[in-house]
C-alpha cells in the first residue's frame, strides 16, 4: 500500500499516512489532532546504487528546451 507523506501546518509535524491510491488525495489529521494539513511531494527512487554520488552536468548547456535553441 502506498504511503504518503504529509505536514501539519499548524504544528510543522510532518507524518505518514498509508492508504490506497484511490484515497491519495483524501484529507489526513495530523498526529495531534490538528486538520490543516498539506500532502508533500514526494520523491521515489528506483533501482542504482546506495552509495552512488551524483555526477555534476556537463557544462555549456545541452539538449532541452532551456539549453538546446528549440524555442526559437
Amino acid at each position: 500500500m502506498p504511503r504518503y507523506d504529509f505536514r501539519c501546518r499548524e504544528c510543522t509535524e510532518t507524518f505518514e499516512v498509508n492508504r490506497p491510491m484511490s484515497e491519495s488525495g483524501d484529507p489526513a489529521s495530523c498526529p495531534a489532532g490538528h486538520a490543516d494539513t498539506v500532502k508533500l511531494l514526494t520523491t521515489v527512487s528506483v533501482g542504482g546504487r546506495s552509495g552512488a554520488q551524483r555526477v555534476p552536468a556537463p557544462a555549456g548547456g545541452g539538449g532541452g528546451c532551456c539549453g538546446g535553441g528549440c524555442c526559437g
